[in-house]
């Protein structure tokens, strides 16, 4: 579609209003999306304040004086502001303030959902630039928004030292802050509490895998804990997978400030004559009806907008790991795609251990990253012959790659010592055994490029890329980057890092992709713009999954988290299995040491998985049921979008019982079969199939069986034709 630019004039916000527009505003003007309104005031003194973020069925009027200096949209450092500024740059003549006023807007039509705004401010004393991006998806109900900061002093560099994506104020008299936090096998967890004056922050300052102990999401809920049906919420989550900052500050007058982006923490940006630096965009979605809303919001834009092949089934894949960890040969991976055939998987992930020769041979995580020379002592044969023997039992082939490592126990380590991310005068400090190739050399871009060309393209038959980062940085520093540009790296990696996916996306489109990250440490929608699917956790025990998934579910959809069957915590395999079938279904556990019952029931998840519940998963509606922490239950279920089938999960994560379970997002005025699928061979269903309206499921409940710790149901409801 032809885009159209214009040039907007200024748009009254209601009546009665024109008398003080004069003495009080020289513009006035809306920005909105979905139900999540931006109005924003250019003053007479020429600086631009927010007057409402939020409702946008909510009238609102011009200030009868000029607002305060806390009220400005984007507060810059050092002329007035005394809240947390959002910029803060010293100018080349050694000024440290800055000031902000009003230049221009211009509006674009992207398509007909999509519209961009951008606001032009300037520093009247300096030609220093920065423009504000507002682009809304209206069907979503999506606005994201970033800053790109640029100058044309004289005399050298500014110096950035504060770069928000982005500062909306939140008005109500209350607020609760709903965090994701954890740790390695415990991500996601959700933690939330009542803000009070001050300032809360969450960050990271682990640099390029940087969501080990937070993810940069959050909920913000008004006069209330966030309820997943009703009530004012807000969802935010930071486009960016390195060090961030989220600052929460209640001032004096009960306004919460939201400042969000890269974390400013000895990363100051030296910035040249003519240059721009561009903040990662935050994205922020509002909700009048609880929290449930906001998620499929962010589910709805990211399967239309971001996720790759959003509406391409996620394959059943067979991962070694579990199975082999680093000790096999071909013959023993062979006999791995023979279990995968039998069971039904459709594809077989080989993970660590493939690559890397003589004293430096892959047989632990101590040696060879960085050498990714096939194994010729485990794969004589060579990648191909195993794509080929895949391809023979109708299954396909996938590849673990960690392009940005290297061990010390390496060829590459031997010969450029000087290519790792480290500190002058310091021992180098290892992690999980390994070191940070730094991404800001050219050099080193070159390289892992060629480590992704030269694995995939001799080898046409591997269909998909597991892509991991197993440390985060300890000592940031790069002997490539010049003395007073050191505080660049964890920038410029990242956005290196972006360039590299990117390439990876574009050259190899019909290669699917899952991004890893010693678990689920880089989890951002900068970075799955280039994936299929993401690996939540390490912590594949099915009762730590749930709640794992269920945290994460709060912005990514069930498509692109992968799910996999194991024997993590001894758990009843039937729980791991329904795990499993609430995600991008998997299996990573060694088949060919299963009992033939165990195999049955794994083959019998497979076929239901790919048959009945794979479609619900990518295109159905999250409702989440029971929360597992405030009940021994967790039930969710996925609704399809003309509301004629849905699949209900039942988790039972302690002994005791919730009596029934109310489902949500059915169509009232139908009537629903309902059938308890995923059963062990032999068992009888506990749920008897029967038909109820959706009225009834909703307003009066399922009733619910269950009552012991690690049972589970899954339940499967077809609208009656």
């Amino acid at each position: 579609m032809k885009r159209i630019l214009s040039i907007l004039t200024a748009v009254s916000l209601g009546m009665g209003m024109l008398s003080a527009q004069n003495d009080i505003a020289k513009e006035v003007f809306d920005i909105k999306a979905g139900d999540l309104k931006l109005s924003l005031m250019v003053g007479s003194d020429n600086r631009l304040y927010q007057l409402h973020f939020g409702d946008a069925d909510k009238k609102v009027n011009i200030p009868e004086k000029m607002p305060s200096r806390e009220l400005e949209f984007l507060p810059p450092y050092g002329n007035g502001v005394i809240t947390e500024p959002a910029i803060q740059a010293t100018h080349t003549d050694g000024n440290t303030s800055t000031e902000l006023h009003y230049v221009k807007r211009s509006t674009e039509k992207l398509s007909d959902d999509v519209q961009q705004t951008v606001i032009s401010l300037q520093d009247p004393a300096y030609k220093f630039y920065v423009d504000i991006y507002v682009k809304c998806y209206e069907d979503a109900g999506m606005m994201e928004i970033w800053n790109t900061i640029r100058h044309d002093e004289k005399g050298g560099k500014v110096v950035l030292y504060r770069y928000a994506s982005a500062s909306p104020i939140l008005k109500a008299p209350s607020y609760w802050l709903t965090q994701f936090n954890g740790r390695y096998k415990r991500e996601a967890t959700l933690e939330e509490e009542r803000l009070g004056e001050g300032v809360k922050i969450i960050d990271s300052k682990l640099g390029i895998r940087a969501h080990q102990y937070r993810i940069p999401s959050f909920l913000v809920s008004y006069n209330h804990e966030a309820h997943e049906n009703d009530g004012e919420v807000f969802a935010a989550s930071l486009k960016w997978p390195g060090s961030f900052q989220m600052a929460f500050d209640m001032d004096w007058n009960k306004n919460l400030r939201v400042l969000t982006g890269i974390n400013p923490l000895g990363a100051q940006y030296y910035l040249e004559r003519g240059g721009t630096f561009t903040t990662p965009a935050i994205l922020w979605t509002y909700s009048k009806n609880g929290k449930g809303e906001t998620s499929r919001q962010f589910h709805r834009w990211a399967k239309d907008y971001v996720i790759r092949d959003p509406h391409k089934d996620r394959p059943v894949l067979l991962n070694n790991w579990e199975a082999t960890h680093c000790d096999f040969d071909d013959n023993r991976l062979v006999s791995l795609f023979d279990g995968a055939n039998r069971v039904g998987a459709e594809l077989f992930l080989l993970d660590d251990g493939w690559f890397g020769n003589g004293e430096y041979s892959r047989d632990d995580d101590k040696h060879g990253l960085g050498d990714w020379e096939v194994s010729t002592k485990k794969l004589p044969r060579g990648l191909s012959y195993l794509t080929k023997e895949a391809d023979k039992r109708k299954v396909g082939f996938g590849i673990w790659l960690e392009p940005e490592m290297v061990s010390p126990k390496s060829n590459l380590y031997n010969s450029h010592p000087e290519w790792i991310i480290t500190q002058q005068k310091r021992e180098p400090i290892l992690g999980r055994h390994q070191e940070i190739l730094d991404l800001t050399r050219p050099e080193v871009q070159d390289y892992e490029w060629n480590i992704i060309k030269n694995t995939l393209s001799p080898h046409p038959g591997i269909s998909y890329v597991k892509w991991d980062c197993n440390r985060f940085v300890t000592q940031p520093g790069s002997t490539y980057l010049p003395q007073h540009e050191q505080s660049h790296l964890l920038i410029d990696y990242n956005n290196a890092l972006y360039r590299l996916m990117d390439r990876f996306a574009k050259g190899y489109p019909d290669v699917m992709a899952m991004l890893c990250a010693g678990g689920s440490g880089r989890i951002d929608f900068g970075s799955m713009q280039y994936f299929h699917s993401f690996w939540p956790s390490d912590n594949t025990d099915p009762l730590g999954r749930i709640k794992i998934q269920w945290g994460f579910g709060h912005f990514f959809p069930a498509s692109t988290m992968s799910a996999h069957v194991t024997r993590m915590g001894k758990r009843h395999l039937k729980l791991a299995i329904d795990v499993a079938l609430s995600g991008a279904f998997g299996i990573d556990l060694a088949l060919d040491k299963a009992t033939q019952e165990e195999r049955d029931q794994i083959a019998d998840g497979v076929k239901l998985y790919k048959e009945t519940i794979r479609p619900l998963v990518m295109e159905g509606e999250l409702y989440r049921l029971v929360s597992p922490y405030e009940n021994p239950l967790a039930a969710m279920s996925y609704v399809s979008r003309d509301k004629d089938s849905a699949v209900v999960y039942l988790y039972q994560t302690e002994d005791g019982q919730v009596p029934a379970v109310k489902l949500n997002g059915l169509d009232p005025e139908k009537q629903y079969t309902l059938t308890e699928v995923s059963l062990a061979k032999g068992m009888q269903p506990r749920i008897p199939t029967q038909v109820k309206s959706g009225k009834e499921l909703m307003e009066s409940g399922l009733g619910n069986p269950l009552s012991t710790q690690f049972d589970s149901a899954v339940l499967q409801l077809s609208a009656v034709k």
